[in-house]
């Protein structure tokens, strides 16, 4: 909890402003019993008309400081809660982006859209109630009983019973509730799992019509929820009656004794008036706490889970002995006995691997789905690291260049293509800063993407629908090529990004990524993409087969042999 309070450092002003004003209110709200019992004394019992008024100026006098102090403090309260909700929001962000691979699947994408909306909401909340009301319960409290020991020792002694009793029960009941509440929370990163899951997957959903196998899913998730809300609430609530009625019972005793004292002549009518008002003011403060106790429960689970997500380590860093200098210039890829597994996973995905891709040379890499094709890729801009083995780039290791130098001397296409709401020209110059609508262009081009976006109602300022969802495959393919294109790699991975591709734009495409003068590595499945390699990668099970040309590999490798007559017969496989 502490690393979250931390972003509340820079509001420490404005959050002292706040609370000194709430003091003031709570200076008001225990003065005010106070100067009843004095008008009472020296103006209701002796009928005194102007003890009344003076004593009752001086009461309007103090309620409209407390009004404008609170006016005030709502004011300070509040830009100091929204600025630590900024502030938290934007730390969480740039952690994330921080994040390995391996760290992201630590946590569901719905998981942590809870953390930067319901959580921090409810941490700023609590923040802005604490500093306008919350924090004057307690105080009053407190104060409320001393007060009423300077006005009658004697009547006050029944606050030295209640008091400590309720306060020891109202910490049993935080402990329990705060429990209960981290469980809520985690009820609600389901039911946003099974929502995004559904606005993710709806076209397959209705293509299935499994509308009613969903709404039974989205229902067992969100009723989940409720039970787990409605327990936790009543646990809470059923703190309230409790609490009412030992204050109330106090209260009663209070006006008995009062009554005793005040026929004996022991005390005054004042000062009963007074300390039952004491009493009233603390019976009200101690059944707000059952609402502080929710926001503090909720407030203390919220903040654990964005401390798990904002203390985590990420598992990939710069070395701290990387060049500042250091630049890819060539773009030679070598691996040397690689082997990897996923963090998660008990077998290697990738063993033993050994191998070198020369500057400007293109590499097909050929398997069969689940023969770590993909992997191998990630391991390039280091969105893994290896588990054993070393990979290197110019002879260097990746480890030792900066992140942000690697990262943006390689141009990645993933599997699934995904493009971002906004313009078609947003999502390609997206590759590379302060890119010219000439880079956009030329990219488009070259991605045999750009008579396409010519032939659009708005051209390049055509809106992407989320995800892409209003442009086929083939186009989100090519926009997303044309986006890698645009930063002018020194190595380019093309992860089955051209699967969607007729053949004769895709030769197009492939010659054109020629004139870049960068080392391409493509993941395919089509022998027609694989014979424009340079050499071809043929892998199983995530050990390397065979390397080689077209050619080669068509009379020492079996498994290539078969892979070419199963897409263009044994005539031609016979022929080469």
């Amino acid at each position: 909890m502490r690393t979250v309070f931390s972003f509340l450092k820079p509001y420490k002003l404005p959050a002292g402003i706040a609370f000194l004003l709430m003091l003031v209110e709570l200076a008001v709200e225990l003065m005010l019993p106070f100067f009843l019992g004095m008008m009472i004394n020296a103006g209701v019992v002796n009928q005194d008309v102007n003890n009344i008024i003076m004593w009752g100026s001086i009461m309007i006098g103090l309620a409209f400081i407390s009004f404008i102090a609170g006016i005030i403090n709502s004011f300070y309260a509040s830009h100091a809660a929204w600025g630590f909700a900024r502030d938290t929001r934007e730390k969480l962000f740039e952690k994330i982006q921080a994040f390995s691979f391996a760290n992201l699947s630590m946590y569901p994408t719905s998981a942590l859209v809870t953390r930067f909306t319901n959580d921090v909401r409810q941490i700023q909340n609590t923040i802005f109630m604490a500093l306008r009301i919350m924090s004057k319960a307690p105080l009053i409290v407190i104060g409320g009983v001393t007060m009423a020991f300077i006005v009658n020792a004697r009547l006050a002694l029944i606050f030295l019973v209640t008091v400590p009793l309720l306060i020891g029960f109202l910490l049993w009941v935080l402990k329990v509730a705060g429990n209960m509440f981290d469980k809520v929370q985690k009820s609600v990163d389901n039911v946003n799992r099974v929502m995004q899951e559904n606005l993710a997957g709806m076209r397959l959903i209705k293509a299935f019509f499994r509308r009613n196998h969903e709404q039974s899913r989205f229902m067992d998730a969100n009723t989940e929820l409720a039970a787990r809300t409605r327990r936790t609430f009543r646990f809470v609530e059923s703190s309230m009656p409790i609490l009412l009625f030992v204050m109330n019972l106090s209260l009663i005793f209070i006006i008995w004794f009062g009554n005793i004292q005040a026929t004996a002549g022991q005390t005054s009518v004042g000062e009963v008036v007074t300390i039952v008002n004491y009493a009233m003011r603390v019976a009200m403060s101690i059944s707000m706490f059952t609402f502080i106790i929710m926001a503090f429960s909720r407030m203390k689970a919220s903040a654990n889970r964005l401390s798990e997500v904002l203390t985590l380590d990420t598992d990939i860093s710069t070395k701290k002995l990387a060049s500042k200098n250091a630049q890819v210039k060539d773009g030679i890829v070598e691996y040397q006995n690689v082997s990897f597994k996923y963090p998660s996973a008990d077998n290697m995905t990738l063993k033993d691997i050994s191998f070198t891709v020369n500057a400007g040379e293109k590499l097909a890499v050929l398997g069969s789905t689940g023969s770590g094709k993909t992997s191998l890729f990630q391991l390039i801009p280091r969105l893994y690291d290896t588990s054993e083995g070393k990979v290197f780039i110019d002879g260097k290791e990746v480890q030792s260049y900066e992140m942000d130098t690697l990262r943006r001397s390689i141009g990645y296409v993933p599997q699934s293509p995904l493009l971002f709401t906004g313009s078609i020209a947003e999502n390609i110059a997206w590759g590379k800063n302060n890119a010219t609508k000439e880079d956009i262009v030329t990219a488009a081009k070259d991605a045999q993407i750009h008579d396409t976006i010519m032939d659009l109602p708005n051209q390049y300022e055509t809106k992407v629908g989320q995800k892409g969802v209003n442009l086929s495959g083939g186009q989100k393919q090519r926009i997303s090529i044309a986006r890698a294109l645009i930063r002018k790699p020194k190595i380019l991975m093309l992860d089955d990004s051209t699967s969607a591709l007729d053949l004769a734009t895709e030769s197009k495409l492939l010659q054109a990524i020629q004139d870049y003068q960068c080392t391409t590595l493509i993941i395919t499945q089509k022998i027609s993409t694989a014979k424009s390699a340079d050499r071809i990668l043929l892998m199983d099970s995530g050990e390397i087969l065979d390397i080689g040309a077209h050619d080669e590999l068509l009379h020492t490798s079996p498994l290539y042999k078969q892979i070419v007559e199963s897409q263009f017969g044994k005539e031609y496989a016979h022929a080469k």
